[in-house]
């Protein structure tokens, strides 16, 4: 999945569930600044900061890695 499509589905369940941005940050810890940048498209949060957004809004982040063959 990419960043774009996290930041949607996490500001989609905010507004599905009609919570502001203001209450979504004061409950998850993350400064209003820091969401709204992130809503955006223009913040770049941690991984730390996803999940706290995530735990709020009763979300699950699953983090896949993909392992590159290199030929020599």
């Amino acid at each position: 999945m990419h960043f774009k499509e996290v930041v949607k589905l996490i500001k989609e369940r905010r507004q599905m569930m009609q919570v502001t941005q203001e209450t979504l940050a004061e409950l998850s810890g993350v400064g209003l600044r820091t969401l709204k940048q992130f809503e955006s498209g223009k913040g770049n949060p941690t991984l730390q900061t996803l999940q706290k957004l995530a735990d709020v809004l009763g979300m699950e982040i699953s983090l896949r890695l993909k392992t590159i063959s290199r030929t020599p």
